[in-house]
């Protein structure tokens, strides 16, 4: 069930709105301002039904706030008033608003309003969704990577907490596919990207396909030793999967992974981390696969040693 809030100071007409919603939407109401744009960070709607006149902050300002934010600026907003001029309008139209409903409530027409945007809303969803998304492997794209990883990188330097960037490469793909041909090659990258989601799974964890046979990831507040632990788990996870691997080359498939964990700095940069990240994976390589090197940011490196 599709939810939405509703951000009315009146008892009354918010009453009246859930009545002619309830039955088909999970409705939450905020009696606030300042309320709505919590709950509305915090809730996971699929609309705001708002109120232009309240008390305090009114709903213009709370739409202005609603559009800055990050988590919410792709909600849409219907705006609920008593004003009919047409300055009101074009503000609200302006500032991000999908649409209008004026009182008193006309029960068809505030429910047919409600399910065409409703609609559009999962509709776009899905596109945003198949945009971003690797359709091989189900994990984040490379453009998802490029646009989200700017943004924790912004937070972590504000937090100042560490953040760690993970490159990871499967070993001798191209005599895999040499040997089973480019429709197993396929499969193991889908299976390699499952195993490292699977071991992936806090809010602050991605992973995306960066292209081909790699793949790169990003953990927050991890230490490097931490961080360093965890990846040996998952390079152990894929090697135990045993995949038969080109017998020319391997036994089973593995994969190589370099990282980095650092303190973000404002005049640092992301892809200079992802840098640092593929110089570690370039020396796990050059150290025989199958094996994790790590940085921690400064001169130290951490090794693992594998046994072919």
């Amino acid at each position: 069930m599709e939810k939405i809030l509703i951000v009315d100071d009146s008892r009354v007409q918010a009453a009246q709105l859930r009545s002619i919603l309830v039955d088909e939407y999970d409705i939450t109401i905020a009696s606030t301002a300042e309320d709505g744009l919590h709950l509305a960070n915090v809730g996971n709607f699929s609309l705001i039904l708002l109120d232009v006149v309240m008390p305090g902050m009114d709903g213009f300002t709370l739409l202005k706030l609603l559009q800055e934010e990050i988590i919410v600026q792709s909600v849409p907003v219907i705006l609920i008033t008593s004003l009919t001029d047409e300055e009101s309008e074009q503000r609200g139209l302006m500032l991000g608003a999908v649409d209008y409903i004026t009182k008193p409530f006309r029960p068809g027409i505030v429910k047919a309003r409600v399910d065409t945007h409703i609609k559009l809303y999962k509709y776009r969803k899905q596109v945003e969704y198949q945009s971003r998304t690797d359709q091989l492997t189900g994990i984040a794209n490379r453009w998802q990577h490029d646009r989200y990883s700017l943004i924790k990188w912004k937070e972590a330097v504000r937090l100042q907490v560490p953040f760690s960037v993970c490159m990871f490469d499967i070993d001798h793909f191209k005599a895999f596919n040499d040997t089973f041909g480019h429709p197993a090659g396929d499969r193991v990258i889908a299976t390699v990207a499952k195993i490292i989601s699977s071991h992936l799974q806090r809010t602050t964890d991605f992973v995306a396909r960066y292209g081909g046979e790699e793949f790169v990831a990003f953990l927050v507040g991890d230490s490097p030793e931490k961080a360093f632990a965890h990846l040996k788990k998952i390079r152990q996870a894929v090697e135990d999967r045993h995949i038969p691997h080109a017998p020319s080359v391997s036994e089973w498939v593995t994969i190589s992974i370099g990282g980095v964990t650092m303190i973000p700095q404002a005049e640092g940069s992301y892809q200079a981390a992802l840098k640092t990240a593929d110089a570690m994976l370039y020396n796990a390589k050059e150290e025989g696969r199958n094996r994790v090197v790590w940085s921690d940011g400064k001169a130290g490196q951490m090794h693992e040693t594998t046994v072919h």
